[in-house]
């Protein structure tokens, strides 16, 4: 659900799109991609309403997790999409070899796509989004190909989406946060990095004491609450200004003897946000 979310982004910029589970970032992709009708409000690619023919053929869309046709073998994957998509035939090959080339996967073409590793999957999923030369792109969470996204994203419009501010900064000029559907932020990665807040939840057995001082050590901390659970346990709200606060979190727990038995985390609203 999201609600009174508004943003614009040209041709050769990049937007991000960060924040916890349930923000609402994979659906305003969908939006975009023309995949789902918001109950208000407009929706465009370049003037034409997202769930128009038109505007579909000018967006690449990669759904998060890259679903994929497993069975078939890249080039002919990358055909059907080419077909689909409006690709005249005289220029489908030139197509298929451009993405295959941009995304590194040259000595893939002929590989069935579900005995690829975990990256290269990735890369089809990519290459798919981009065969037709789209306008622009739609990526949900990625993954970690920072530089290929932006080699690919340099002359389109991109909206990415990752759980962290982090996570898309090497492509993002400027980054909106959001929070149970609505914008809490929107600053470009710099700033934002000076204003993160990290939220950890970290469920200890042990001297709630000692876990707390042991904690509260850890670099980039600036707050711990501490609650008493049943059995001896104990509930640590940890909040800090590094992305990486979990696993620092967690080495801290396990290095001074204590019982980590939960953990997670979210990025909460920067300081000052409303």
């Amino acid at each position: 659900m999201l609600a009174d979310v508004s943003f614009t982004v040209a041709r050769g910029q990049a937007l991000g799109l960060v924040g916890p589970g349930g923000a609402g970032k994979s659906i305003a992709l969908r939006m975009l991609a023309g995949l789902v009708e918001p109950t208000s409000g407009r929706v465009t690619i370049g003037g034409d309403a997202a769930r128009t023919r038109q505007a579909r053929r000018r967006i690449g869309y990669l759904a998060q997790g890259a679903p994929l046709d497993d069975d078939m073998r890249v080039t002919p994957y990358l055909r059907t999409l080419c077909r689909l998509r409006g690709v005249a035939p005289a220029l489908r090959q030139a197509r298929i070899d451009a993405a295959l080339d941009r995304c590194g996967l040259g000595d893939c073409r002929h590989e069935v796509i579900r005995r690829l590793p975990a990256d290269l999957r990735r890369r089809v999923g990519l290459a798919q989004a981009v065969v037709h030369e789209p306008d622009a792109l739609l990526l949900d969470e990625p993954g970690s190909d920072a530089e290929l996204i932006a080699a690919l994203g340099r002359e389109r419009a991109v909206v990415l989406s990752g759980d962290a501010v982090a996570g898309v900064s090497g492509v993002c000029g400027r980054v909106l946060v959001l929070d149970a559907g609505r914008v809490v932020a929107d600053e470009t990665p710099e700033v934002l990095r000076a204003r993160l807040r990290v939220e950890v939840l970290v469920v200890v057995r042990g001297d709630a004491a000692a876990a707390e001082r042991h904690v509260r050590d850890v670099a980039g901390v600036s707050a711990v609450a501490v609650e008493a659970l049943d059995g001896g346990e104990h509930r640590l709200t940890v909040t800090g200004d590094r992305d990486d606060l979990q696993d620092a979190i967690a080495r801290a727990v396990v290095a001074h003897g204590l019982g980590l038995r939960e953990l997670s985390s979210r990025q909460a609203p920067p300081d000052g946000a409303g």
